[in-house]
């Protein structure tokens, strides 16, 4: 059981490490030394744990997604019961990303441009964007859109954009912006 308990501590250390190096300095530009420095484990810990790199990349993506998916979804949540109101309210978890850490942009456009064609990377990336199209034409349904996956692309391409520009610009008023339009088009929508 100790085994396992340390196992686990030294996973997720790799993993914190992984993700923040990653995510400041995109995929490509993270090697296994700095992640090996940042987590404090030894070159033998990391390896017993993830064989490869794209093996790390691949769970710190799944992780990402998991956890990107559930911060939209609480801050759609926060905006209340109307589907209206959520489609903008989502942009909320952006102005909460900024304000945490910056705006190093989307790990998933980051991914999409760095990661190999037919990468397990890249496969998790298109997974991604499915499953907030997804959610996002359920919602827009649920706000009575007439053509809900008209409205779903909408507001992804306005969330892809404002986090595209947002580490561009450095600058939070994209989010606002954003959200603006985003009340403009599910008003025009529904």
């Amino acid at each position: 059981m100790v085994t396992q308990i340390r196992k686990t501590k030294s996973e997720e250390r790799i993993l914190a490490a992984a993700a923040d190096l990653f995510y400041a300095n995109g995929l490509r530009g993270v090697g296994i030394d700095q992640v090996i420095e940042a987590s404090g484990v030894a070159r033998s810990t990391l390896y017993a744990h993830f064989r490869t790199k794209e093996q790390l990349v691949a769970e710190y993506l799944r992780r990402t997604d998991d956890s990107w998916t559930a911060q939209l979804q609480s801050a759609a949540e926060r905006a209340g019961d109307d589907a209206r109101e959520q489609l903008v309210g989502l942009f909320d978890a952006l102005t909460a990303a900024f304000d945490r850490h910056g705006f190093f942009g989307c790990p998933f456009v980051s991914a999409a441009v760095e990661a190999e064609a037919g990468s397990e990377a890249l496969a998790i990336t298109l997974r991604h964007t499915e499953r907030r199209q997804a959610w996002l034409t359920e919602v827009s349904a649920k706000a009575g859109a007439e053509a809900p996956e008209s409205l779903a692309r909408h507001i992804g391409l306005l969330v892809d954009g404002a986090l595209t520009s947002g580490r561009l610009s450095q600058d939070r008023t994209v989010v606002d912006e954003a959200k603006a339009a985003a009340r403009r088009a599910v008003a025009s929508h529904t």
